[in-house]
């Protein structure tokens, strides 16, 4: 009997089985699932750390102005990125208060202290910035890592997305370019049409900074990551398993998925607003259903 005479249920049912094997036979699309906030406090190390020995995440990046990064902590972290399959490891710029400059003569300040993050966005949009006190600031974050890890980092992000303030990118990317111009950067512009991102303006606001962080990434001659994901309202408590659904709907291959897993302590209090979602989101990326979820996906992290 030839196809043509086939009836419609045997043609829909090999339809179907070529489908699945089509699916079964497609390469798994690699994803970026990178933790930021490395060296913020020891639990938020130890949740990182935790979720790397298991194969949840590929990527984390550490902040090197903050009271638990030292040469103990860098130690563990790679020892157990050295395990990964491929976990890279990122400087985590960090421009914002409560924390301080590592540079002697940085400005502006507030306390001996970096401006909050809002003032720090507003200053660079009204020019007010010096992005050659940006560019030294960063060099010497930059150089920390390089003294801890002994090379430079993998990529370059920035705590509150600092990277992607006028004015502040052009010392980030003055910097990278100089003292690590194999890193890859990372912009904030999601990949998903414009009807589904009128709702968050926040979201259409890193998108519109993104434009320009990429265009002068570009100039520069420093690669970036296709689309990103992972920002959500964190003053409450997440469904954080429907959010990572959602953020990995549509991510093209090499897409990134922002998270900041963590264990509350009295140090990460004192720092940080964010406490109880950094462990909803660990006890979601160290469950089985994310497992499942990555392999609903087709989606790998190795």
């Amino acid at each position: 009997m030839s196809e043509a005479e086939l009836p419609d249920s045997r043609l829909a049912s090999r339809e179907t089985r070529q489908v699945m094997t089509n699916v079964k036979s497609a390469p798994a699309k690699r994803i970026w699932l990178c933790a930021d906030d490395y060296g913020i406090s020891p639990g938020v190390n130890s949740a990182i750390l935790d979720l790397i020995g298991r194969g949840r995440l590929n990527a984390t990046s550490v902040m090197m102005v903050t009271p638990a990064i030292g040469r103990e902590d860098a130690a563990r972290l790679k020892d157990a990125a050295a395990k990964s399959p491929r976990c890279a490891i990122g400087l985590h710029v960090t421009l914002t208060a409560p924390f301080r400059p590592l540079a002697m003569h940085f400005r502006p300040l507030r306390d001996e202290l970096f401006l909050p993050f809002g003032k720090l966005l507003r200053a660079g949009m009204l020019r007010r910035l010096d992005p050659e006190i940006i560019h030294v600031e960063v060099s010497m974050q930059l150089a920390a890592f390089h003294d801890l890890f002994g090379r430079a980092p993998d990529f370059v992000d920035g705590h509150q997305h600092v990277q992607l303030y006028p004015q502040v990118r052009d010392g980030v990317l003055a910097a990278v370019q100089e003292k690590a111009p194999k890193a890859w950067v990372r912009q904030a512009k999601r990949n998903q049409p414009l009807s589904q991102r009128l709702g968050s303006p926040k979201a259409l606001f890193l998108d519109h900074l993104s434009t320009a962080f990429r265009h002068r990434a570009t100039r520069a001659g420093l690669s970036h990551n296709p689309a990103f994901a992972g920002a959500y309202d964190y003053s409450r408590i997440p469904d954080y398993g429907r959010l990572m659904a959602e953020f990995l709907d549509g991510l093209p291959e090499g897409g990134l998925v922002m998270c900041h897993p963590g264990f509350v302590d009295e140090v990460l209090v004192s720092l940080d607003p964010l406490t109880r979602v950094r462990e909803v989101e660990h006890a979601y990326l160290a469950s089985d259903a994310f497992e499942a979820l990555l392999a609903a996906n087709n989606v790998t992290l190795s």
